[in-house]
């Protein structure tokens, strides 16, 4: 297990001490998030006149908001990487059902062609024998 990690965050113009088992980087990424957020919040009409209660929940409002978007968008990744998969699956499938066929059909044109070959050489021999009863009924007449 890793060591957590502590460090000091700027947040909302007060310096706190974050700690988990992220790096201090990610840490300080999180406080910077949560500036914007609030940066954002304050800008917001009418934020200034709410109690401090109310600013929080915005504040959280905001960033559930956030995070739920974010969470969908991930969702549909996630349904879209395995439509993908699911795609590829069955495109290699047919890759391998033509590679079959292939070999399938390279064999049979194997046959087919030895075949032949066995075809021509009986036409040649009977050619042969042909000829040969040709030339022996020329020479008994």
């Amino acid at each position: 297990m890793s060591s957590k990690n502590k460090t000091e965050v700027l947040i909302d113009g007060k310096i706190y001490t974050m700690s988990g088992y992220e790096s201090e980087e990610y840490l300080q990424r999180v406080a910077v998030y949560l500036n914007n957020k609030i940066s954002e919040i304050k800008s917001m009409e009418g934020y200034h006149r709410l109690s401090a209660d109310l600013q929080g929940i915005l504040l959280n409002l905001n960033t559930a908001d956030d995070y739920f978007k974010v969470k969908k968008q991930a969702d549909n990744l996630e349904k879209e990487l395995s439509e993908k998969d699911r795609e590829l699956y069955e495109i290699k499938h047919e890759l391998i059902s033509a590679q079959i066929k292939l070999e399938a059909s390279e064999k049979s044109l194997e046959t087919l062609q030895e075949e032949a070959n066995d075809y021509q050489k009986r036409i040649v021999q009977l050619e042969t024998q042909l000829e040969s009863l040709k030339n022996q009924k020329n020479t008994r007449n």
